[in-house]
């Protein structure tokens, strides 16, 4: 409706629309939506202020405020009524009509210069004099292409006539997939479904309420709703309506507040255990508007139902969860009745507990880890014997950390310290400590507590002293060139020189080995240590055997540990397709599991490799995904990347303002590298190649650095070569060729091919590129391969081969443009114009046109040759050549090169000439 009403203001009518609803309902974003969608409309806006609502024509003045200076134009008394209603001058109280005529005057003015789009948000607290003003002029608007958009609660009378919209709730399925949205973790069907139906599809509501909801609630209600903010008005409102209920209507209200599922056959058992007249209690508290029974039980307000449960005393509470845990079936929904069990226990219960760590495992075993702490939180509580307790505070507080639940599990090391002593157990403990300490900073913190567990852990556990070993490598990697000097030597032994890698990959080796078959975290720490202690063509075989044997064997529990140093060794290996298929399964698993602790670190993984795909869009919904699921400040690493493929110079240089000075303090190294890192790609992407260098080179110092140190050596060879400093880049080389040889896939062999190729003349130079975009061309670092036909046609342009060079740099220009990669795109698009081919960017209106390149690829694929036979007469892989026919089956609206055929010959138009 608000596109329609648009368009009728562009064709020289008018119209006024009063979007009416409810609080967050998005009468805002709609009014927002307009805006952003009125090109070519001079657009005014104002919002009612509640605080203004007793100074007359502050509405006005604040919509009128900009165009004051057109005022003069006006005729004299109005344009005296308005100077004087906006304190412009002196006089009497302007007539209000006379105001009304005036504004209707001024918009009419505007109007005849452009269309005008007048937006009045929040118009329930307009002054009384700015809404009759507004809403006189108005009604009387005719055919002066002027569209006024209002949004109220509940119009005021001054609006009350006007065409309405009314806007409502999500519906149900909608309302769900914002709530997943928002939420970003696992959610139990049963509480999803009563969130939307007591928020009504309220997207406001949807988004804020889980916020005050703990990961177990969400998992399965296995939380109590006192744990929801109460305004007091709402509690209050409650309170009142709740003290005339009869008695059985208010334990009614409790049981309803204690079962967060609506289940009306469940409600109506536990009722009845309780002697509860289920229909006859039930009418009070529907007549009062505080609780709705049909095939759902629900709240007037989900605040009304913590409200119910608050008010209540321990004793009935405990009373109302023994009755749901009577009337809720042990087999059919085991920990829902452990639970209610659990809450009306009234002190320490062994029987209880154990059904609770029984329901623990199951919900552990599913990928459940907030509702597995929640249980194992609850157990700690009823445990009547000190060493037992002990043990389930410790599982507690490894749950509550995997869930990213970390405010609890100081509380919880604090209570398994207290038990009998034990060493292993005190052992655990201190890894517990250290664990928490990583999660919560990443920095130089960290890894000396993690190396200390391990150390302490090799007499006692050898399994679990090489898993910690490895979680140390992980800490030790983020640290990097900050790790505190010294703190990870051996005691009474020097600071290792390389560093805390160093250091850490030295106590690893030198660890005792495990009598059984190595497991797939005793491959990756064996691998990962020995790339720093011996070398990278050491570590490649036993990194590879690493990745081979993590597959459905594995516990979901164990994938969760070590995916991410798992894609950090697929990184190592320049192996995209590991990469690929790693760090998918890992934000899957993190996802489903909800650990919220593991979910950043896979999301980041998984978005680089969407950027070195191409798939910028990809990257961007992984970023902001990771920007919502962690609070407490993880380091913007995909947004940075991001923006630096994407060539945004000023982003990059806030992003890297702001990552500095976040992981500075805490020792958190790997970010400084991070910010080099992009800075090279960003300056390689513009042209400004002694920037490119000098950030390259930084990034390239800390070798022990995941990945990115050997990413800066590509960016310094470009960089270098670009600028003529051979020696500088052929060092880089050399440094590079020590991995890209060892790891001989084709990403490695691709990117050592070209960046040989940048520092090689004549045939062989030409050689070089066309093997790396043929190696390129099958893999997934389609950005990659975009440079690659970049760099060659930039080579070919310089041998003064412009024919050739056209069709490489084209080839590469229709790549980076369609992957959003704009910085290294408009290098192409330059070197292009360098060959004398007229080059248009591209604009919303050229999307549905063929380029050149597609238009030959469509010829040849019309003809019936295959996509091998076309890339060997254009030079592209076949897998460049079936990506660019997706795009003109997308473009065409066709799927398949029959129809290709027939459509082919009258739609073929250039975005590109020869």
């Amino acid at each position: 409706m608000l596109g329609g009403l648009l368009d009728w203001a562009r064709g020289g009518r008018s119209a006024v629309l009063v979007l009416r609803g409810e609080a967050g309902v998005g009468k805002t974003a709609l009014l927002d939506h307009a805006v952003a969608s009125a090109a070519g409309l001079r657009v005014m806006r104002a919002a009612g202020v509640e605080p203004e609502m007793g100074l007359a024509f502050a509405g006005l003045h604040q919509l009128c405020g900009p165009v004051l200076d057109r005022l003069a134009r006006l005729h004299g008394p109005q344009r005296a009524a308005l100077e004087t209603a906006f304190g412009r001058q002196a006089g009497p109280a302007p007539d209000r009509f006379l105001v009304g005529l005036a504004v209707l005057s001024l918009l009419s003015e505007l109007a005849g210069e452009r269309p005008l789009l007048c937006v009045v948000d929040d118009a329930q607290w307009l002054d009384q004099a700015s809404a009759q003003a507004l809403a006189f002029a108005a009604r009387r608007l005719a055919t002066k292409s002027v569209l006024v958009l209002f949004a109220a609660r509940e119009p005021g009378a001054d609006l009350r006539g006007l065409p309405e919209l009314a806007v409502g709730g999500l519906g149900a399925a909608d309302a769900r997939e914002l709530l997943d949205a928002a939420v970003g973790e696992p959610m139990d069907d049963r509480v999803r479904d009563q969130i939307v139906a007591e928020t009504r599809g309220n997207p406001l509501a949807l988004v804020d309420l889980p916020r005050g909801l703990s990961p177990g609630a969400l998992a399965g209600g296995f939380r109590l709703p006192e744990v929801l903010p109460l305004p007091g008005r709402i509690e209050q409102d409650f309170l009142r309506r709740a003290d005339g209920l009869p008695g059985p209507t208010r334990l009614l209200l409790l049981v309803a507040a204690a079962e967060p599922t609506g289940d009306p056959v469940l409600l109506r058992r536990a009722a009845g255990r309780l002697g509860i007249p289920v229909q006859a209690a039930a009418t009070p508290a529907a007549e009062a508007g505080l609780l709705e029974f049909g095939a759902r039980v629900r709240f007037r307000h989900p605040l009304v139902r913590a409200a119910a449960y608050q008010s209540a005393s321990l004793q009935d509470r405990q009373m109302v969860h023994r009755a749901l845990a009577k009337a809720t079936d042990p087999q059919a929904d085991p920990d829902r009745s452990a639970w209610h069990r659990a809450q009306a226990a009234p002190g320490s219960d062994e029987e209880v507990a154990a059904g609770l760590e029984q329901s623990a495992g199951l919900a552990r075993s599913h990928g459940g880890l907030a509702a597995a702490a929640a249980f194992l939180e609850r157990a700690v509580a009823l445990t009547p014997d000190p060493a037992q307790r002990a043990e389930r505070a410790l599982a507690a507080a490894q749950a509550k950390i995997q869930a990213g639940a970390l405010d609890a599990v100081p509380t919880l090391l604090d209570v398994a310290k207290a038990g009998p002593p034990d060493e292993l157990r005190h052992a655990r403990i201190a890894l517990l400590h250290a664990r928490l300490a990583f999660v919560s900073h990443r920095g130089r913190e960290a890894p000396p507590l993690l190396l200390e567990a391990a150390r302490r852990l090799e007499r006692l556990d050898i399994d679990l002293a090489r898993e910690t070993y490895l979680d140390t490598m992980n800490a030790a990697m983020f640290a990097g060139r900050l790790a505190a000097p010294g703190a990870l030597a051996a005691p009474g032994a020097l600071a290792a020189p390389g560093g805390g890698m160093l250091a850490v990959s030295r106590a690893a080796r030198a660890a005792p080995r495990p009598s059984h078959p190595l497991r797939a975290p005793d491959l990756l720490l064996d691998g990962l240590a020995a790339r720093v202690t011996e070398g990278y063509p050491a570590a490649v075989p036993i990194l590879r055997r690493a990745l081979s044997v993590f597959g459905p064997e594995m516990s979901t529990e164990d994938e969760l540990r070590w995916l991410w140093p798992a894609c950090i060794a697929a990184m190592q290996l320049w192996d995209d397709g590991q990469w690929d298929v790693l760090s998918g399964r890992h934000v899957r698993l993190a996802r489903d599991a909800g650990a919220l602790s593991e979910l950043p670190f896979a999301l980041s993984a998984r978005a680089y490799l969407e950027l070195f795909a191409g798939e910028l869009t990809a990257a961007a919904a992984l970023t902001e995904e990771v920007r919502q699921a962690t609070p407490r400040g993880f380091a913007p690493y995909g947004a940075l990347g991001l923006a630096a493929w994407s060539g945004r110079k000023d982003e990059v240089a806030v992003l890297t303002e702001a990552t500095i000075g976040a992981v500075t303090p805490r020792g958190e190294g790997i970010g400084i590298t991070v910010t080099e890192w992009a800075n090279a790609v960003l300056y390689n992407g513009l042209g400004r190649y002694d920037e490119a260098l000098a950030a390259a080179e930084q990034g390239s110092q800390y070798p022990d650095e995941p990945g990115l140190a050997t990413w800066s050596l590509v960016e310094l060879i470009e960089a270098a070569a670009r600028t003529g400093q051979t020696e500088r880049a052929t060092g880089a080389l050399r440094r590079l060729v020590e991995s890209t040889s060892a790891a001989g896939t084709d990403w490695a062999l691709g990117i050592e091919t070209r960046s040989r190729a940048l520092l090689s003349g004549g045939e062989f130079a030409e050689r070089l590129y066309r093997e790396a975009i043929q190696r390129l061309g099958r893999t997934r670092v389609r950005a990659e391969l975009a440079r690659a036909h970049l760099l060659y046609g930039e080579w070919l342009r310089r041998q003064n081969r412009r024919v050739d060079a056209r069709k490489q740099l084209r080839c590469g220009y229709e790549l980076l443009t369609a992957m959003g990669i704009e910085g290294f795109a408009e290098r192409a698009r330059r070197e292009l114009l360098a060959t004398g081919e007229t080059v248009r960017k591209r604009t919303p209106g050229t999307v549905g046109e063929l380029t050149e390149q597609e238009a030959e690829i469509a010829r040849l694929a019309a003809d019936g040759q295959t996509n091998p036979e076309i890339g060997a007469k254009l030079f592209l892989s076949p897998r460049t050549v079936e990506w660019h026919l997706r795009k003109v089956f997308t473009k065409l609206g066709i799927s398949s090169r029959k129809e290709l055929r027939e459509t082919l010959p009258a739609r073929i138009q250039t975005t590109l000439p020869a």
